[in-house]
C-alpha cells in the first residue's frame, strides 16, 4: 500500500502488519490447521492498495462491454445494440494471471447534441482522467473512423498508456484488416474477437504490462499534501453551491437548470484552519431527450471522481423525497470504499411535517449507511458549514483506524462467546481467528471453521463499529473457511 498520508509505519507485502504481529498471527493459523500459503494469500489480496484502474474507451458499437464481460469473465456489463443503455454501475473489479484491478466500461451511451465525435471523446475523458492505462476498441471490420481519430487526440493530450484494441477479428483472414489500425499511431493493433474470446488473453497480457503493479495514490500528490473530497450527488441538488459556499466566493457557475456544470472542477479551499482539495462532480447538462445519456455520464464521472477521492460528500436535497438515485450514489461511494459524509442541503427550508418524514425516509432507506457522520446544511445561506470539516475529518479518522491483531482477537474471543453462530444442519460455524489487513477503508480477514451466514456478518460488522469507532467509513470483511484440516476455501 502506499500510503501517502498519516503512515502507520513501515509497509509489508503481508498488508499492514508488522514482521512481529505477522509471525505471532501466521503461528496462530498453523495452529488451527489453516494452509500457510492460502492465509498469505488471503492477507495478500484484503492488504492490497487501491487497484490500478483500467479504461475501456472507444465509439459506439464497437464491442466494449461485450469486452468488458469477457475480461470479467461473466456477463456483468449491459450488452444491447441500442446505443444510451443506461446501468446502475460503470466500475468492475478483474483479475487476470493472479492481478487485480478495476475495469470502467464506456460502453454506455452514444451522441448528444455536440456531435457523435465529442461526445464520445468527452464521455471517453471522464473515463481516462482516473485511469492507469487505457484500451481503446476499434471495429477492425470498419476501420479507422473519425470518431477513432477524435478519441486518438483526446488520449494523445491525457498522456495515459494505451494498449489498441482491434475487434471484431473473428479469424486469421481479419488479420490484415487489423493491421491498417497501425495508422492511428497508437503502437500495435492486438486483433480480438470479444464475442468468441479470441486473442483476449494476449490481449490482457499486454494490459497487465501498462497497469502499474503498485499504483500511486492518485490522491494528494505528496505526503501531507491536502486530502481529496469528492462532492456528489443528483443534479441540482446545491453542489456548486456548496462549494462556492465553503470557497467564500463564486467560482462555479450556478444555475437553476439541473447540471450546468460540465467539467470536474478541482478547487484547493482553506477550511477549518486546513488545506483540502474539493472536486466539485456537479453532473452534466440535460436536455430532456437525452435524459439516459446524462445519467450515465453522470454516474460515469462520480465514479471517477471517486477513484480520486479519500472522502466523499454526499448532498441530499432534504425538499424531495430521499431518491433512488441518492442511494445509487452513496452505494457507489460506499463500493468504491471511501469515508463518507453525509449533507442534508436545503435544512433551512424544512417545515416540522416534512422533517417527520424525512427523519422516516433516512431510517428506512439509508440503513445501510448508518455509520456516515451527518451535517445539516444550507449551501445557500452557510448554516452549519462549520460542522463540515469535523464531519470529514471523524470520517478519515475512521477510514484510516487500524486494531491491532491481539486487540482483535480478544474481542472476537469475547464474541463468539457471548454471542455464538446459530446452529445450521447441527453445525455451529465458529469464528476462530482473525486480523486487520489493511485500512483505508479497513479491511479485516477471518477465519472461520464453517461458513459465516451474512446476518451474522453484518452483526460481526456492527459490533465492531461499536467497539473501535469506524465512524464515517465502510468496513470490508471477507471470511476464510477451514473446510478440513490443512485445506480451505474462501466463502
Amino acid at each position: 500500500m502506499n500510503d501517502q498520508h498519516h503512515s502507520g509505519g513501515e509497509e509489508h507485502e503481508h498488508g499492514e502488519l508488522g514482521d512481529a504481529e505477522f509471525a505471532e498471527f501466521m503461528e496462530l493459523a498453523a495452529e488451527e490447521g489453516f494452509d500457510i500459503e492460502e492465509v498469505e494469500g488471503a492477507l495478500g489480496e484484503a492488504g492490497h492498495g487501491p487497484l490500478p484502474v483500467l479504461a475501456v474507451v472507444g465509439r459506439p458499437n464497437v464491442g466494449k462491454s461485450t469486452l468488458v464481460n469477457r475480461v470479467l469473465g461473466r456477463r456483468e456489463a449491459v450488452v444491447e445494440d441500442r446505443p444510451g443503455v443506461t446501468r446502475d454501475r460503470v466500475t468492475y473489479e478483474a483479475e487476470w494471471a493472479g492481478r487485480r484491478f478495476k475495469v470502467v466500461d464506456t460502453g454506455g451511451w452514444e451522441q448528444d447534441v455536440l456531435g457523435i465525435d465529442a461526445s464520445v471523446a468527452a464521455q471517453a475523458e471522464f473515463a481516462v482522467e482516473a485511469a492507469d492505462a487505457v484500451v481503446f476498441v476499434v471495429d477492425a471490420q470498419v476501420g479507422a473512423t473519425d470518431t477513432d481519430e477524435a478519441v486518438v487526440k483526446m488520449l494523445r493530450r491525457a498522456g495515459k498508456p494505451v494498449v489498441l484494441c482491434a475487434n471484431k477479428v473473428d479469424g486469421p483472414s481479419a488479420e490484415a484488416e487489423a493491421a491498417y489500425l497501425w495508422s492511428l499511431g497508437l503502437g500495435e493493433p492486438h486483433p480480438v474477437s470479444a464475442l468468441h474470446g479470441r486473442g483476449t488473453g494476449d490481449l490482457l497480457d499486454v494490459v497487465l504490462e501498462a497497469l502499474p503493479e503498485a499504483p500511486e495514490q492518485t490522491f494528494g500528490g505528496i505526503v501531507g499534501g491536502p486530502r481529496r473530497v469528492a462532492l456528489l450527488g443528483r443534479p441540482n441538488v446545491g453542489k456548486s453551491s456548496l462549494l462556492n459556499q465553503v470557497a467564500g466566493e463564486d467560482r462555479v457557475v450556478v444555475n437553476e437548470q439541473a447540471g450546468t456544470t460540465r467539467d470536474p472542477v478541482d478547487e484547493l479551499i482553506e477550511l477549518g484552519g486546513k488545506t483540502w482539495k474539493f472536486v466539485d462532480t456537479a453532473g452534466i447538462r440535460k436536455r430532456v431527450h437525452l435524459q439516459e445519456g446524462a445519467d450515465y455520464y453522470a454516474s460515469l464521472r462520480t465514479a471517477a471522481a471517486l477513484e480520486k477521492a479519500e472522502v466523499a460528500i454526499v448532498l441530499i436535497d432534504v425538499s424531495e423525497s430521499i431518491s433512488v438515485q441518492d442511494q445509487r450514489i452513496l452505494t457507489m461511494a460506499v463500493e468504491a470504499g471511501r469515508a463518507l459524509v453525509i449533507a442534508y442541503n436545503k435544512w433551512d427550508t424544512l417545515d416540522e411535517e416534512r422533517r417527520f418524514y424525512l427523519e422516516r425516509e433516512i431510517e428506512r432507506d439509508l440503513t445501510q449507511v448508518r455509520w456516515a457522520p451527518r451535517v445539516n446544511v444550507s449551501a445557500r445561506t452557510g448554516r452549519h458549514m462549520e460542522k463540515l470539516v469535523p464531519a470529514v475529518e471523524k470520517a478519515l479518522e475512521g477510514w484510516e483506524t487500524r486494531v491491532p491483531t491481539g486487540r482483535l482477537n480478544s474481542f472476537l474471543g469475547e464474541l463468539v462467546a457471548s454471542h455464538p453462530h446459530p446452529v445450521r444442519g447441527g453445525k455451529q460455524p465458529r469464528i476462530l481467528f482473525g486480523t486487520q489487513a489493511g485500512t483505508k477503508p479497513p479491511r479485516f480477514v477471518l477465519f472461520a471453521s464453517g461458513f459465516l451466514e451474512a446476518g451474522y456478518r453484518r452483526f460481526v460488522e456492527r459490533r465492531l463499529r461499536e467497539e473501535f469507532g469506524f465512524e464515517g467509513t465502510p468496513i470490508q470483511l471477507s471470511v476464510r473457511v477451514r473446510e478440513k484440516r490443512g485445506k480451505n476455501k474462501k466463502k
